[in-house]
């Protein structure tokens, strides 16, 4: 059985060790550049761009072939999507499967809708994983990781909401209200995979004890967290403290945002995946 861990570039993972595992980018696009969220793609300098763009500016999710490309010529494929709340990539990647496995047969292919973006995806690719290394069938792999994906969540706090603004996904008054009074926004993704505001926190220390408390209110007992931030890593060291006062042995990893998250967490923002309930 050869097995192949795909996701979308949402996860901010573009290699794994130890297992095959593909990355399918998706874009920031305006109409005159697009940032490809791969490896090596300048974000500071994207940005700048987009700080200074006029125009419209958005997200391009992977074209069907993309998918299918990545899907190379496994025969047992374990994918993960950014929400589909956000972007078409589910949809896309699901289009993938019924064209792929009519010329591969005897293909089993799951594909995940994350219901979130970011760090929460890193979490699950490690459950794909631990389910490929314990060789099991494509049936226990499927329920394993289904089962799984019901305990992990996603929080955000972010500075600024000007991208989420024009892409309707907040409201213009809120992204102008946290820049004139310096707000940060707390958040999550829903059961639907879209964005609920929690807290408007004053300040980031305020804004990390609301995430922290939050996490515990949905079940944290001292499991995985994985943090990405963009282009601030002390926001992301605030919580990664805090969480192992309580929890010293707590598996916590700190990485940046690639482009894609970058675009929407936007400077000074930071994700947030754990490990939480079932609910």
């Amino acid at each position: 059985m050869k097995c192949r861990i795909v996701a979308d570039s949402s996860a901010n993972v573009f290699e794994r060790e130890g297992v095959d595992f593909v990355s399918v980018p998706l874009k920031v696009v305006t109409a005159e550049r697009e940032f490809p969220d791969i490896k090596g793609t300048d974000i500071a300098e994207m940005l700048s761009y987009l700080q200074d763009y006029v125009g419209n500016s958005g997200t391009s999710c992977p074209h069907m072939l993309d998918w299918i490309k990545a899907f190379g010529d496994a025969d047992t494929i374990l994918a993960v999507t950014i929400t589909s709340g956000l972007s078409n990539s589910f949809s896309t990647a699901m289009h993938a499967k019924a064209s792929y496995k009519a010329s591969h047969k005897n293909a089993n292919i799951l594909i995940v809708d994350s219901l979130s973006a970011g760090p929460e995806l890193e979490l699950i690719i490690e459950k794909m994983e631990d389910v490929v290394k314990a060789g099991l069938s494509f049936k226990e792999m499927s329920q394993e990781v289904t089962k799984y994906c019901r305990t992990t969540h996603t929080l955000f706090a972010l500075k600024n909401l000007d991208n989420l603004a024009r892409n309707k996904r907040v409201s213009p008054a809120a992204a102008r209200i946290a820049a004139v009074f310096g707000v940060r926004i707390v958040g999550k993704a829903n059961s639907e995979g879209a964005m609920q505001v929690l807290h408007k926190s004053r300040g980031e220390s305020q804004a990390v004890a609301s995430i922290y408390e939050e996490m515990l209110k949905y079940g944290y007992n001292g499991g995985k967290v994985r943090l990405a931030h963009c282009f601030n890593p002390q926001i992301a060291q605030s919580l990664s403290d805090l969480v192992h006062k309580d929890y010293p042995d707590a598996d916590v990893r700190i990485t940046h945002c690639t482009a894609l998250c970058s675009f929407y967490a936007e400077k000074g923002g930071l994700m947030v995946g754990y490990e939480g309930e079932d609910i």
